[in-house]
């Protein structure tokens, strides 16, 4: 079984842009064939997508890197270059995507769910696309643009329909294999899970079939909300869950009183989530094969927990007493929490484009620096030698706003000014 993992980092680099051709007419008896070069081919973008195959981000630990396909360079007659191919890279539901410092890119929490975390490239524009009245025979074309290339954080949050909250030890491993087929690590002693684990119930056949996931989430302890032990790493996991299910050992065997494992967990989970009446909870009480049964009901009606209870159901997964209802309660449970809506972002939160596509700031004396999207596409030029490209540069910086925002910082004549590669000296006279 693969390991479970739900942290991982994302290398994503889009495709680069293909290059425009330089390129003239070749015909018979045409003395001077005009510009024929195609524009090169838009590189491919990486987009995360979720599906359901998945439930772990186990793929990205040690191979974090995604890559788009690169746009075709263009050539004669006009011929563009292919589009590069964009790159689909499958998460597991439930993946909250970040940047490394922390911004929210995207929370892909339900089926579908797709986002380009990387813009591929704009191809270039080939010589044919310079033609003008005053430049009939452009000798330069356009450089295709680099692809992005960033590093993001992955997250996990299960997305389940039940999540089993308990104490350690207080059988809910042995309740997800007893209502499903998930067969998770059991064992007699505290903290057999340490990794959340799913199970799917079903029940009725064919049309009448229904399905819902139950997550069996490791054993919380005093303290878990405020990150004692793993408790934030196991807690994070029932964010999303419409239905908690509060597990208690009925036998008392783990040496807790069955009202304080109820009463502890439903404390630590309201200190974590918030205000937990709106949440739908149900009480399972397992073990009670091993349980004081004479005592039992008595004991839990006079249970005050500061909220209602959705259904209190005994249970013992050794037995398989009680499965059959409880499974019916987590059913009728999961119809009660669909009125409440859901507790994630139901919208996907996409990575916003800049309001202008460059910066420009000074990074010395008479040294400043212009970066930015559309700046260094502007000076993708293939020969900047040329004087008709070096008159294209200078109005594309202009178009941009590029040269106003330089006179705002002060810029002066003789000032150097850097974009990319590309190092000019600001002249006046190139002020419009």
């Amino acid at each position: 079984m693969p390991e479970f993992i739900d942290r991982a980092q994302l290398h994503a680099k889009a495709g680069n842009g293909g290059a425009g051709a330089v390129s003239f007419r070749r015909e018979p008896f045409v003395d001077k064939g005009g510009p024929d070069g195609g524009d090169g081919g838009d590189g491919g973008s990486v987009y995360l997508v979720t599906s359901p195959r998945l439930n772990s981000l186990a793929g990205f630990r040690d191979h974090p890197h995604r890559r788009a396909e690169d746009g075709g360079h263009g050539s004669g007659k006009k011929k563009k270059g292919a589009r590069g191919s964009n790159t689909l890279v499958e998460v597991p539901i439930g993946t909250v995507v970040k940047s490394l410092d922390g911004e929210l890119i995207a929370d892909l929490a339900s089926y579908g769910a797709k986002v380009c975390v990387a813009r591929g490239g704009r191809g270039g524009k080939g010589n044919a696309g310079f033609l003008s009245n005053k430049r009939r025979a452009p000798d330069f074309a356009e450089q295709g643009e680099l692809g992005e290339e960033l590093w993001f954080d992955l997250e996990l949050k299960l997305v389940a329909d039940v999540a089993l909250v308990g104490m350690p030890n207080v059988g809910k491993s042995s309740l997800v294999a007893a209502v499903s087929k998930a067969r998770p690590k059991i064992g007699d002693y505290p903290f057999t899970t340490l990794v959340p684990s799913l199970g799917v119930v079903s029940r009725g056949l064919d049309r009448d079939r229904s399905e819902l996931v139950v997550a069996d989430v490791p054993g919380l302890i005093e303290g878990a909300s405020e990150g004692r032990g793993l408790g934030l790493e196991f807690l994070r996991h029932v964010e999303r869950s419409k239905v908690l299910g509060l597990v208690a050992d009925a036998s008392e065997g783990i040496g807790v009183s069955l009202e304080e494992q109820i009463h502890g967990v439903a404390r630590e989970l309201d200190a974590y989530l918030g205000d937990l009446s709106e949440r739908t909870v149900i009480l399972v009480l397992n073990k009670i094969d091993a349980a004081d049964r004479g005592s039992l009901s008595n004991r839990m009606s006079n249970l005050s927990l500061g909220i209602s209870l959705a259904s209190i159901t005994e249970v013992s997964a050794a037995t398989r007493e009680g499965i059959d209802s409880l499974i019916t309660a987590m059913f009728q449970a999961k119809a009660l929490s669909d009125d409440k809506g859901t507790f994630y972002a139901e919208e996907v939160v996409l990575r916003p484009l800049p309001e202008k596509e460059f910066q420009v700031e000074r990074v010395g004396d008479g040294r400043f620096l212009v970066t930015g999207r559309d700046a260094l596409r502007a000076v993708r030029l293939s020969d900047l030698s040329s004087f008709a490209a070096q008159s294209v540069l200078q109005r594309r910086l202009e178009a941009l706003g590029v040269m106003k925002a330089l006179k705002r910082l002060g810029v002066k004549e003789g000032d150097e000014v850097n974009v990319g590669d590309i190092s000019f000296t600001y002249e006046d006279a190139m002020q419009p």
